[in-house]
C-alpha cells in the first residue's frame, strides 16, 4: 500500500469502530454517511462581533444585545442552546416568555465589554450537559426566572462597580430565589444523519403554579439582504404550512434540501398556534424616521407573543422563520415535555414516528454514549469525576461552531448596503484580506468569546483528539492553510486583531494529537498529517523569527503573548527607538517551538530520510536559543541573585535591566525539554553523524545536551535537550512549589503571591508602574479587562508544566527529589510533583466532604440543591487564592483540559501502585 493510501486510511478510520458512536464517526470520516453534518454549531452570540460590526468608530460593541431582536445579522445567527447544519443555513432554537419579561427571549442576555466592570460577561444560567462527537445525541440545560428577568438592574448595578468589585451576577440579584425558575432541558437526538429528534423538557421547580409561552423556532441564515449569495443559492428560501396539516412545518432550501419540521403525534401538550414571519431587518426601529413601507421582519414573534401586535407575524403562514408556540401551565415541581422532529424529506419520504418510536431512539442514543465514554474515561473514576469529565466533554463539543468571515468582502462592503466607513481599510484587519472562514471551529466560550483564538485552539484539541482525533487534526491543519495563514507565515490570533502574536504552541499541540491519535488507534500512525502540519509550521517559525527575533541573538520579543496584563507594561506596545524587550516567556515559547519541531522532524525522518537535515536545523537552533537565554551577556534573562528568568528591558548605551517579576513568565522555559531517544536518533545516520561533529566541534554549547540520568533500560544511551539547566531548575521549583509564592490549592498561580505583600515597582518613562498580586478579577481595564494573569491559575499553563515534569522525570529518575511544598521537610520525585499538582486542579471541579466544589465559590444551590449541585461550570480562570471560576464562564474550550488533567492522574496514580 503506498503511503497516500495508507494516510487515506488513517484519516478515514483515526478510531477503529469500537462502539456504536464509534462506528458512526468512521462513517462520517470516510464520508459514507455525513453523521457531522449537524450539531450544536449555532453562535450563542452573534452581536457584538467584529465580523458584524459596520460602525464607522469601528467599536463591534455598538451592535448590542438589543439590537439583535431586530436587526438581521451579515455572518451568522444565534439562539440558545441550538441545532444548525455546519454552514449555519437552516437554525434551531428555543424562544422563552414568562409574562412578565418586557421582551421574548430569545438570545442569551450579557453585558458588552463597555457595561461590565470587568469586560463583557453572560449574565444567565446554562449548562452544557452531555455530547457524541457526531452530535448524536447532545444535552444542554437553561434555567429561566419565572419573574421578569432583572435587564437593567444587571446593567445599571455593574457600571456602578469598579475594577476593585466583584462582578454582579444573575445568582446575586434574589432572582432565582425560592426557586421560582423553569429548567428547559434541551436534547436532541439523531435517527439518521438529516433526521433529528428533539425534546425540550420543561420543569418547574417553584412552590406555585407558573405559566410559560416556549416557542421552538426554526430559522433561516439571512444571506439574500446581502445580494451577494453563496455560490448555487441564487433562490431565497422559504418556509410555509404543509397543505392540509396544521402542524407540519416545510422549509426549503435550494442547496440544504427540503426539511420537515413537526410536533410529534399524540405527544405532549397542546400546540396552540403556528406563526410566521422573516428573517429581516426591522429598519422602522434601526434607522429613525424611516419611510419604507412595514414588512414582517426578525422582531415579530417578539412583537406579537409580547407586544400583542397582530399584525407582526404571516397569516399567510409562510416566511423565514417559524415557530410552534405552546402556552404553558405547569404546577409547582410539574413537568412537560415537548418532542419534535427536523427531518430531511426531498430524498425519500420520512418514516412515520410516534412517541414510542420517539422515546426508543433517545433511550438507544443515551446508551450509546455511556458507552462511548465507558471506553474513553477510566472506569477507577468515582461517580463525581466521571460526571465533570462528561460534562468538560459535552462543553468541548457544544462549543464548535459555525464561523463565518471573509475579510475582503467585510473590508469591501456588500453589493446592497452602505459602503463601510473609509476608516476600515486602514484598520487592524486590513493587511488580512486573504482571510476566508467558512468552517465549524472550536471556539474558547460561544458566548464571551465567540471567535477562534489560535493558541486556545492549539489546547482545546489535546482532550479533543480522545473523542475525536480525526476533527482535532483538521482543526490544527485549518489554521495553516492559506486562507488563514498569512503569506508572511503568521498564523491568525483572532477577530479583533488577526495580526495580534499568540504563544508558538501549535506545533507542540501537532505531536500531542498525532501520538494520542496513534494510542487511540493501535499504534496506526497518521504521518500525512504530521507531514502537511510540519511543513506549513516552517513557514510560521520563519516568521517567527524573522519578526521576533529582530537583533538575530535568538533572544525573542512577541508582545503580549497571550499573557494580557502579566508585564509591568502593555508589552505590545511599540517602544521608543533604541529599547527593546527581551522576553522570557517569548524565548522560552521558541524554544519550545524548536523542540517540537525538532522531535517532529525525527518522526518524519524515521520513514523519509530527507528530514533529517531539517532535525539538524532545529537540534543547533533549540540549543543556541538555550545559550542565548542562559549565557548571552553572561547569564542572558536569568537572574542569579532571584533564581529566576525576566523579562530583560535594553536601552542603547545601558546595561540592561531585569524587570523583577515573579510571574508564569518565569516558568515558561520549564516547558522546553525534548528527549532524543538512542533507537531512534541511530535509525538517522545523517542526523547523528552531525550531532556527533556539532558536540565534538562547539564545546561551549555542546553542554546544553545531556545524558539521560534515569535507570529505566528503555532511555539507555540517550540524551535530553532542556531550556533549564539541572542546577537552575531546582532554584525554580523553590518558588514555583511554594504555597506562598507559585503554589496555590488550586494549581500553579500565575503570579507569585510573593507580590502581595511585596509589589513590584518600577520607574518607566516618568510613570510608576506597580505589579501585585491579584488573584481573582484584574483591576485594570487593560486588554479589556476581562481576563487576569496577575494571580489566578490557568489551566493551558499548568498543563504544560505537568507534561514538562512528565520528561524531567524521565530523564532525572526517581533519585531526584524536590521539598514539595516548599518547607515542608517532604520530598517527592518529579512523577509525584506531577501527581500533587493535578490533584490540586482537578480538586476546583470535585465536591469536598461538605459538597462545595471550589470552582463555584460560596454558592449554597451547587452545595445542596439537587436541580444544582451535580451541574458543572468550567471558566477561564480561578481565583489564585480560593479556586473560585473567574473570567469567561463556559471556557471548555482550554479548561475542557480538566478532563486530561484527571485522566493524567488517574495515570500517574496507577503507574506509582
Amino acid at each position: 500500500m503506498t503511503d497516500s493510501a495508507t494516510s487515506k486510511q488513517q484519516r478515514a478510520f483515526s478510531q477503529l469502530p469500537g462502539t456504536t458512536e464509534d462506528a458512526r464517526l468512521a462513517k462520517s470520516n470516510s464520508r459514507e454517511e455525513n453523521w457531522q453534518r449537524w450539531g450544536t454549531y449555532l453562535p450563542e452570540r452573534q452581536w457584538g462581533t467584529v465580523r458584524e460590526d459596520y460602525s464607522p468608530d469601528g467599536n463591534a460593541w455598538n451592535f448590542t444585545h438589543d439590537m439583535a431582536r431586530y436587526r438581521a445579522y451579515r455572518w451568522g445567527e444565534d439562539g440558545i442552546l441550538g441545532w444548525t447544519d455546519r454552514e449555519c443555513r437552516l437554525c434551531f432554537a428555543t424562544s422563552l416568555w414568562n409574562g412578565n419579561d418586557p421582551i421574548l427571549k430569545e438570545r442569551l442576555f450579557g453585558l458588552g465589554n463597555p457595561e461590565g466592570n470587568h469586560g463583557e460577561d453572560v449574565k444567565e444560567q446554562y449548562y452544557y450537559l452531555d455530547a457524541t462527537p457526531t452530535h448524536s445525541y447532545c444535552k444542554g440545560l437553561y434555567k429561566y426566572p419565572q419573574r421578569a428577568f432583572p435587564y437593567d438592574d444587571l446593567v445599571e448595578t455593574n457600571r456602578k462597580r469598579g475594577y476593585d468589585q466583584p462582578e454582579y451576577e444573575l445568582l446575586d440579584t434574589g432572582i432565582f430565589d425560592q426557586e421560582r425558575y423553569f429548567d428547559i432541558q434541551v436534547e436532541y437526538a439523531k435517527a439518521g444523519p438529516e433526521d433529528t429528534f428533539i425534546k425540550l423538557t420543561i420543569s418547574n421547580r417553584g412552590p406555585a403554579a407558573a405559566d410559560l409561552t416556549i416557542a421552538p423556532t426554526l430559522t433561516f441564515r439571512n444571506n439574500w439582504s446581502w445580494r451577494n449569495l453563496e455560490p448555487g443559492e441564487e433562490t431565497r428560501p422559504w418556509m410555509r404550512m404543509q397543505e392540509g396539516s396544521d402542524r407540519i412545518v416545510i422549509a426549503n432550501h435550494k442547496i440544504l434540501g427540503r426539511f420537515r419540521f413537526c410536533a410529534i403525534d399524540g405527544s405532549g401538550p397542546k400546540m396552540e398556534e403556528v406563526i410566521f414571519t422573516e428573517n429581516d431587518t426591522n429598519f422602522h426601529r434601526l434607522v429613525s424616521n424611516y419611510q419604507g413601507s412595514p414588512r414582517y421582519s426578525k422582531d415579530g414573534f417578539d412583537r406579537y407573543l409580547v407586544g400583542g401586535e397582530m399584525e407582526a407575524v404571516n397569516k399567510e403562514l409562510k416566511g423565514t422563520k417559524s415557530a410552534f408556540v405552546y402556552r404553558l401551565r405547569l404546577g409547582a415541581g410539574d413537568s412537560s415535555v415537548l418532542r419534535l422532529r427536523l427531518v430531511r424529506e426531498d430524498n425519500e419520504e420520512p418514516s412515520y414516528i410516534n412517541q414510542l418510536a420517539f422515546d426508543e431512539v433517545f433511550a438507544a442514543r443515551q446508551r450509546e454514549a455511556d458507552a462511548f465514554y465507558a471506553e474513553r474515561i477510566p472506569e477507577s473514576f468515582t461517580d463525581d469525576e466521571r460526571n465533570v469529565s462528561r460534562q468538560a466533554y459535552a462543553g468541548l463539543l457544544w462549543t464548535k461552531q459555525f464561523y463565518y468571515y471573509i475579510s475582503e468582502r467585510w473590508l469591501e462592503g456588500d453589493p446592497a448596503q452602505p459602503a463601510p466607513p473609509k476608516e476600515r481599510l486602514m484598520g487592524k484587519n486590513a493587511d488580512w484580506r486573504h482571510l476566508y472562514c467558512r468552517d465549524i471551529l472550536s471556539m474558547p466560550d460561544k458566548w464571551e468569546y465567540p471567535w477562534f483564538a489560535a493558541w486556545d485552539t492549539a489546547f482545546h484539541m489535546i482532550p479533543m483528539a480522545e473523542i475525536d482525533p480525526v476533527f482535532a487534526k483538521n482543526q490544527l491543519l485549518v489554521l495553516l492553510r492559506e486562507w488563514y495563514m498569512h503569506p508572511n507565515g503568521q498564523m491568525p490570533a483572532y477577530e479583533f486583531a488577526f495580526g495580534d502574536v499568540n504563544p508558538p504552541v501549535h506545533a507542540w499541540a501537532v505531536m500531542h494529537v498525532y501520538l494520542i491519535d496513534a494510542r487511540r488507534n493501535e499504534g496506526v500512525k497518521d504521518i500525512e498529517f504530521l507531514e502537511r502540519a510540519f511543513q506549513k509550521l516552517l513557514l510560521n517559525f520563519t516568521w517567527w523569527v524573522n519578526r521576533n527575533d529582530q537583533k538575530g541573538h535568538n533572544l525573542f520579543g512577541g508582545g503580549f503573548l497571550g499573557l494580557d496584563n502579566i508585564g509591568v507594561f502593555d508589552r505590545s506596545i511599540k517602544m521608543p527607538d533604541g529599547t527593546s524587550l527581551n522576553q522570557a516567556d517569548g524565548t522560552a515559547w521558541m524554544g519550545l517551538y524548536c523542540s517540537s519541531m525538532l522531535l517532529i522532524a525525527l518522526e518524519l525522518a524515521q520513514t523519509r530520510p530527507a528530514y533529517e537535515d531539517i532535525a539538524s536545523k532545529f537540534f543547533e537552533h533549540y540549543i543556541a536559543i538555550i545559550d542565548a537565554i542562559n549565557g548571552l551577556g553572561g547569564t542572558g534573562l536569568w537572574n542569579e541573585e532571584e533564581g529566576f528568568y525576566f523579562d530583560q528591558l535594553t536601552t542603547a548605551n545601558q546595561p540592561p535591566r531585569a524587570l523583577k517579576v515573579h510571574s508564569i513568565v518565569g516558568i515558561v522555559p520549564l516547558y522546553a525539554i525534548c528527549i532524543l531517544h538512542k533507537e531512534d536518533v541511530d535509525r538517522l545516520p545523517g542526523f547523528r553523524k552531525r550531532m556527533q561533529w556539532f558536540l565534538a566541534n562547539k564545546p561551549e554549547l555542546a553542554k546544553h545536551v545531556s545524558d539521560v540520568e534515569t535507570s529505566d533500560p528503555l532511555l539507555a544511551g540517550s540524551k535530553f535537550i532542556a531550556l533549564v539547566p539541572k542546577e537552575r531548575l531546582l532554584r525554580i521549583f523553590t518558588r514555583l512549589l511554594d504555597e506562598t509564592a507559585f503554589l496555590s490549592d488550586h494549581g500553579v498561580r500565575g503570579l507569585s503571591r510573593y507580590h502581595e505583600g511585596n509589589p513590584y515597582q518600577v520607574e518607566l518613562a516618568g510613570k510608576t508602574l506597580v505589579v501585585k498580586y491579584v488573584p481573582g478579577e484584574g483591576d485594570s481595564g487593560m486588554f479589556g479587562g476581562n481576563s487576569n494573569w496577575r494571580g489566578p491559575v490557568w489551566f493551558p499553563m499548568n498543563i504544560l508544566l505537568l507534561n514538562s515534569l512528565s520528561s524531567y522525570h524521565a530523564v532525572y529518575g526517581d533519585d531526584f527529589t524536590v521539598e514539595c511544598p516548599t518547607g515542608s521537610g517532604k520530598m517527592l520525585t518529579l512523577q509525584e510533583v506531577q501527581e500533587e499538582i493535578a490533584r490540586r486542579l482537578v480538586g476546583l471541579f470535585l465536591r469536598d466532604a461538605d459538597g462545595r466544589r471550589p470552582s463555584h465559590g460560596n454558592e449554597q444551590r451547587y452545595i445542596d440543591d439537587p436541580h444544582w449541585k451535580n451541574l458543572v461550570l468550567f471558566s477561564e480562570y480561578f481565583c489564585g487564592d480560593s479556586g473560585r471560576g473567574t473570567g469567561a464562564s463556559h471556557q471548555t474550550g482550554w479548561t475542557a483540559l480538566a478532563a486530561t488533567c484527571m485522566e493524567k492522574m488517574h495515570r500517574l496514580k496507577e503507574t506509582v501502585r
